[in-house]
């Protein structure tokens, strides 16, 4: 398996209530150097710019109402076999179930019953998630058969 993306959701993900939740931005500048980062999101707080500031990644904002399709294309965009998705809410299920690793988070919104069915790894919060992709192994610990 060749990953090349990391395809992240942002509130509920990466920030709760629209601030970005601490000990991420490390995280995401680490994983910079492995993979192309991008946070998808609808910027419902309008914080995402000014939270994600100087961090290597891109940001894709969401235009449509249909949020759930324009994040599975997205994933598609990029390539579904060489990208990890991470989300909680229900319309990040399909860009999960898409990607070649989907992870769900269940943080302080908690998540969506659908996106919980939809992923291969269920974590506690982005921290955990981050620290995943950060030591492969234990991924591969997880969903070893």
């Amino acid at each position: 398996m060749r990953i090349e993306n990391l395809l992240l959701d942002y509130n509920g993900t990466l920030a709760t209530d629209g601030m970005l939740i601490p000990g991420t931005e490390d995280l995401l500048r680490q994983l910079s150097k492995i993979l192309k980062i991008y946070v998808i999101t609808a910027d419902t707080f309008g914080t995402v710019e000014a939270a994600l500031l100087g961090l290597p990644l891109s940001v894709i904002r969401l235009d449509s109402p249909d949020e759930r399709n324009e994040k599975l294309e997205k994933a598609y965009d990029l390539g579904p076999n060489a990208t990890i998705a991470i989300g909680n809410g229900k319309n990040d299920a399909l860009m999960l179930r898409e990607a070649v690793i989907g992870i769900c988070i269940i943080g302080s919104e908690g998540c969506a019953s659908e996106t919980l069915a939809a992923s291969d790894i269920v974590v506690h919060d982005i921290l955990d998630a981050l620290q995943l992709l950060l030591n492969p192994t234990r991924i591969k610990a997880t969903l070893r058969y």
